[in-house]
């Protein structure tokens, strides 16, 4: 009875919708109908592998998603093993207070304050900058920025919420490790290293399938939103395009193409690591 909700969900706006999958592969036309509309194969993928944006797309979404992963998912590990060994419970609640924040900011506020501070016409960053006599850098603007700005906001916003499943890990270990260590003369560093890590380990593995397991699919919203004219050439991913070509452009089965091979590419990606993992670590998804 618990799981029907749950079940329902993914059936009803999961599982659903792959019906309409088959526009990809077919010259949709709103007035035929999906049914309707005549079959074409793969010409729409050919025209994407063709395309000029290709590379772009990939190289803007692979480079964001790796660049994501490799400072956001460990920093949120150093800050749970950080605040474990916090023994002040006032000064503990309150760092993770001032952490967990940020998470409940939406996305529109989150970029609304990223503009305004990294403004080069009075933003508080560039004013910061300045008393070193660096010139103003327009941040939102520049290209060679871009990502910078994109992943380190998100770990702002992100890294204390993300750290409570490492919390939550750490608490299952065993005092009597810990004890038996001290006798054997182990430092808080050494206890760190050699108990706390390995026995989060599980927890980190599975994390890190989950996250390389979507590695193309960079977050529309916030892109979008940090999108301008200007430094399109290092924001434009294959989420925005996708929205600019099917939404605003109405080139439905182009756009559903493009999803597809995103979506099979993440697929196999969360095959592949999953496969390594169980082979590595014993730890898997599945």
């Amino acid at each position: 009875m618990l799981l029907i909700p749950v079940i329902a969900y993914y059936v009803i706006f999961h599982y659903v919708p792959m019906y309409g999958v088959q526009i990809a592969f077919k010259d949709f036309l709103a007035v035929k109908g999906i049914l309707g509309s005549e079959w074409i194969g793969f010409a729409h993928f050919e025209r994407f592998f063709d395309s000029y944006y290709l590379w772009r797309l990939l190289r803007n979404t692979i480079g964001i998603s790796l660049y994501e992963l490799g400072v956001s998912f460990p920093l949120p590990i150093v800050l749970a093993l950080m605040l474990n060994e916090v023994r002040q419970e006032k000064f503990k609640r309150f760092v993770q207070t001032i952490t967990y924040a940020p998470h409940f900011l939406s996305t529109v506020v989150l970029v609304g304050i990223l503009f305004l501070f990294l403004s080069p016409y009075g933003g508080i960053v560039n004013q910061f900058l300045g008393l070193f006599g660096i010139e103003p850098i327009a941040f939102m603007t520049d290209p060679a920025w871009f990502k910078t700005v994109y992943v380190f906001s998100g770990v702002w916003q992100q890294m204390g919420w993300s750290s409570i499943i490492y919390l939550a890990a750490l608490s299952s270990v065993d005092p009597q490790l810990h004890e038996a260590a001290k006798v054997d003369g182990a430092s808080r560093f050494k206890r760190i290293v050699h108990i706390n890590i390995p026995c989060i380990m599980p927890t980190i593995v599975i994390l890190l399938i989950l996250n390389v397991g979507t590695i193309m699919g960079v977050g529309f919203e916030k892109v979008f939103l940090m999108q301008n004219q200007v430094n399109i050439e290092a924001s434009e991913v294959i989420s925005t395009y996708v929205y600019k070509t099917g939404i605003i452009g109405s080139q439905f089965s182009y756009s559903a193409a493009i999803g597809l091979f995103n979506s099979v590419v993440n697929f196999i990606l969360l095959i592949a690591v999953n496969q390594a993992a169980k082979k590595l670590n014993e730890t898997s998804l599945w």
